[in-house]
């Protein structure tokens, strides 16, 4: 199992809407790519949310091939959808992990 975290600050002025576009649209679409199973939003506990609010996005893939078909088909397009929607007010990070049990 894969898990692409992304850890997102978002502006206080667009935290609802952006929560919302989220659940709605934006995790519907990386999902739709067939390349995750699944996503979980986290919000950050122990987090400064002064200057915005802090999510963790996982993303899960079943394997590597899944994960990197995302990174050459599919990134760059989901990025920019992120980008054109919500401008400067957040900024991200991103990790990719293995689950081991």
């Amino acid at each position: 199992m894969i898990i692409y975290n992304v850890t997102v600050k978002v502006d206080h002025t667009i935290a609802a809407g952006w929560l919302t576009w989220l659940k709605k649209e934006y995790i519907p679409a990386m999902t739709g790519t067939g390349c995750f199973t699944h996503a979980v939003i986290l919000h950050l506990a122990e987090a400064d949310d002064d200057e915005g609010i802090t999510y963790a996005i996982q993303y899960h893939a079943t394997d590597n091939v899944l994960f990197d078909q995302y990174r050459k088909q599919f990134a760059a397009e989901m990025s920019k959808l992120l980008k054109e929607k919500w401008g400067n007010h957040f900024v991200e990070f991103s990790t990719l992990m293995h689950v081991v049990n």
